[in-house]
């Protein structure tokens, strides 16, 4: 007996126990329901407007900076440096001296030549005088005139090479670094110095074959780098690739750009604007205000529910160029309409909300208060 009245004691406990534990559980369940079922306090936003302006069309890629001319300078013949006349960096005119190489011997093979000339010219001379009274004959006068002209020949080409001793600027430009020394030995075709012309100088770069019919040759060009933070350079389109590459769908562009100042360098990565000289009216909003995702883009409308409460209405939308921070929209937004213009994230749709800040409130006049006290 007494065991069983111990047992009924520990269950007559645990019943207890567990129903604290129970009752406890949904009374906190209660709370929570009650807490959640209380109407939650709007969300603060910042807001803006979606204005509808006038843009240039343009079409935005990227491309390279390269040398209208630009080559590295080598030697045609071997030979040893007597002479180095530039400097790395060094800005040139065409045909300025830019060294010179050793040439005893070539200049020794055309005085040689010459005086084999000259004795070839005599011995002509004299064939033609004797040809009129028959004292040689026909086939003596020609091999004579022959070796005359054979003899003119070498001294050209003895003073062709003596002049490839000299290498001089092919155009005018800035030169890079020089890649030989003093006296140093000279094989057939080695580089001596880079040289490239940069005033003016081209941009290359590849747009869509859909964007084909919107370029043409003259049109404006508008190029930053971002070696130059905060300037654009000017040009115009001056050639299309006669191609499109089966591979990428793409069409390459060439446009010059003035460059008077030599800031752009060949190799450069650029960013193109190729305008079109025609204009549009478009529908814009800042970036902030659109979500741009795998699923698609969209906005956050504000609208007024039942109750005259500001909500948010989630809506998608389709977008075009971007500008200056903003960005085209050109499918399910109305110029006029106002949006959520950032921390689209944290809000859903049909939430409550209360605008913080409005992008387009007039400002306040910081002095208004010191005019009213005067």
């Amino acid at each position: 007996m007494r065991t069983a009245s111990r047992f009924a004691i520990v269950i007559v406990a645990l019943l207890v126990v567990l129903g604290g534990i129970f009752g406890y559980t949904f009374y906190r369940f209660g709370q929570m329901q009650k807490q959640f079922s209380q109407p939650q306090p709007p969300a603060t936003i910042e807001a803006t407007t979606a204005k509808s302006t006038t843009w240039v069309q343009s079409i935005k890629a990227v491309g390279s900076v390269t040398a209208v001319n630009g080559i590295e300078v080598a030697n045609e013949v071997a030979g040893v440096i007597k002479e180095l006349r530039f400097e790395s960096g060094d800005r040139v005119e065409k045909g300025d001296v830019l060294l010179t190489m050793d040439s005893a011997t070539d200049e020794a093979a055309l005085r040689t030549t010459r005086a084999e000339a000259k004795l070839a010219e005599q011995q002509f001379k004299r064939t033609a005088n004797l040809l009129p009274k028959k004292a040689i004959s026909q086939a003596e006068y020609d091999e004579a005139q022959a070796n005359l002209e054979a003899a003119n020949a070498r001294v050209k080409e003895s003073e062709a090479t003596l002049e490839k001793k000299v290498i001089k600027a092919p155009f005018a430009g800035v030169l890079g670094l020089r890649l030989v020394d003093q006296g140093q030995y000279l094989g057939v075709g080695t580089p001596i110095v880079e040289i490239n012309m940069l005033d003016p100088i081209y941009v290359d770069y590849t747009i869509s074959e859909k964007d084909l019919a919107n370029v043409d040759v003259g049109y404006d060009v508008e190029a930053t780098v971002a070696a130059l933070p905060g300037e654009t350079f000017k040009g115009k389109v001056s050639a299309i690739n006669s191609s499109i590459s089966p591979e990428t769908r793409t069409v390459r562009v060439r446009a010059t750009l003035r460059n008077p100042d030599r800031e752009l360098r060949p190799g450069m990565f650029a960013t193109v604007q190729t305008v079109r000289p025609a204009e549009r009216d478009v529908v814009t909003l800042p970036r902030t205000a659109i979500s741009f995702n795998t699923y698609g883009d969209f906005v956050y409308v504000l609208k007024k529910n039942d109750d005259g409460q500001l909500v948010t209405e989630r809506r998608s939308v389709e977008t075009g160029a971007t500008r200056d921070g903003r960005v085209e929209v050109t499918k399910n937004l109305e110029a006029g309409e106002r949006v959520v213009a950032t921390a689209l994230l944290r809000l859903r749709a049909g939430q409550a909300v209360e605008i913080t800040k409005d992008d387009d409130a007039p400002a306040k006049d910081d002095n208004s208060g010191e005019e009213a006290s005067n």
